[in-house]
């Protein structure tokens, strides 16, 4: 049921919570994941030829993986199953390969089997799709929040399609959350409400990219709202305000002005008062933007790339602390995990500082688009059969650890760039140790360096 579910307990039929409600009936109202979906894409060329293909739905929550599954089926005339990787075995995979091989042989319809959490189903489980996805019994379509790369079995992997899905962007979130409050069918159209524009601003903030939770806000706000209209308090239309959203939500909106200027500003505060050196003033910028109600993760995200980019090698624990710091919020939640992130913004900011790797990748990733693909040296390309060998694949190269030190001077750049230097370490924090044996073997392998002639003249 669209709008009902049938609870058997009460004998009565419960109104689906408002995101269920709202999934769009055709691709065509599918709202935001236009390279995925929209006109043009890969799935709709594939129904409109009636060849529909296995594939991985790969997407945060609520970005729209079920919801696409179900409108691929229902475009296709397929079969429906759904299943629950948490709640499914492999007996019930076998008991949905014998109803499809009936309905194939039978009707001559196909079955689409849809996996939510596929990453959770073990190898066996995964396997067990093997042979009837390659054979078009059933047409698989799992969803995961995890890189399938590394949660779906290879041989899986290359019988399926991945589909990326981004998190839906503001303009998106703000069309779905627009729809549900005009929906007098589905939506909360009929308590006639309307949103302050602050309030949804920050619904939308909020959400980050998640249209189910944008609607499940929305459906708690709308019946404060209401509630508070049947006591009296409001003679006009009822409006939904930040205050609704802040009671809702638990949550208080600071100053975060709708064009994200003061959004842009916090986070601009706190990275820079890291590059300072600023423990204090780190601590009060992120205190504030958690106040504020930004995304704790996204703050997390942005002090794992300053570990990279200011401080790198100068203290190569940032990296490690502030990747620790994230795994110990998604553990503790808040408010217990903020603490794990005043530790790593501390760590942060009290640690040496360097911008030499980040300085040094911008230069090496310059080079690559300057020069275009580059000959990879023959001494070290691999030379796995005998007609690599004899074209002189890994010849004369030489093994470091038959070397004192673990070193041998050679070249392992293409001559055209081999006197480039992208990586200029500072004199500060661990990266003075690493500058004393970095510029020991580059004086030695400048010594071993192929004759001037054959070397790229530019230098950086």
């Amino acid at each position: 049921m669209d709008l009902f579910e049938y609870n058997a307990k009460t004998k009565m039929a419960v109104e689906a919570p408002l995101a269920d409600r709202m999934r769009p009936r055709t691709l065509d109202d599918f709202i935001g994941q236009s390279e995925a979906a929209g006109e043009g894409s890969l799935i709709r060329q594939a129904i409109a030829a009636r060849r529909l293909f296995s594939m991985i739905l790969w997407g945060p929550p609520g970005c729209g993986k079920t919801t696409l599954a179900r409108l691929i089926a229902r475009a296709s005339e397929a079969r429906f199953v759904e299943f629950s990787a948490v709640l499914s075995g492999v007996k019930d995979i076998r008991q949905v390969i014998q109803e499809a091989r009936q309905l194939r042989d039978h009707h001559h319809r196909r079955t689409l089997l849809f996996v939510d959490e596929i990453h959770r189903f073990n190898k066996a489980q995964q396997d067990a799709f093997l042979h009837h996805v390659e054979t078009g019994l059933i047409t698989l379509i799992g969803a995961t929040t995890e890189n399938p790369s590394f949660e779906v079995i290879p041989a899986l992997m290359s019988r399926c399609r991945v589909v990326v899905l981004q998190p839906h962007n503001p303009e998106s979130l703000t069309a779905i959350i627009r729809q549900a409050l005009a929906d007098e069918e589905r939506g909360v159209g009929r308590m006639n409400c309307r949103i302050d524009p602050q309030a949804l601003d920050f619904l939308v903030r909020v959400a980050d990219g998640d249209a189910r939770s944008a609607l499940n806000n929305l459906e708690m706000a709308v019946a404060l709202c209401m509630r508070r209209e049947t006591q009296g308090a409001e003679n006009d239309a009822p409006v939904i305000r930040l205050a609704d959203l802040e009671t809702v939500l638990q949550k208080k909106a600071l100053r975060y002005d709708k064009s994200g200027e003061e959004h842009f500003n916090l986070i601009s505060a706190l990275h820079k008062s890291l590059r300072g050196s600023d423990p204090d003033a780190a601590l009060y910028w992120l205190a504030r933007m958690l106040a504020a109600g930004e995304d704790p993760l996204y703050i997390a995200r942005r002090m794992v790339r300053f570990a990279s980019e200011d401080i790198g090698l100068a203290d190569p624990q940032a990296l490690s602390v502030a990747l620790n710091g994230v795994e110990a919020f998604r553990f503790l939640g808040p408010p217990e995990g903020e603490l794990a992130l005043a530790q790593v913004a501390v760590h942060l900011a009290t640690a040496p500082k360097s911008n030499a790797v980040y300085t040094a990748y911008k230069g090496a990733r310059e080079a690559a688009r300057r020069h275009g693909s580059l000959a990879v040296p023959l001494h070290i390309r691999n030379a796995p059969t005998g007609l690599m060998k004899d074209l002189g694949y890994g010849a004369d190269y030489r093994y470091a650890h038959d070397y004192e030190d673990a070193f041998v001077a050679q070249s392992y750049l293409p001559p055209e760039i081999e006197s480039h230097l992208y990586y200029r370490p500072s004199e500060r924090g661990y990266e003075k140790a690493v500058k004393q044996r970095l510029d020991r073997w580059r004086r030695l392998t400048k010594k071993k360096r192929r004759p001037e002639g054959r070397r790229g003249a530019e230098t950086s």
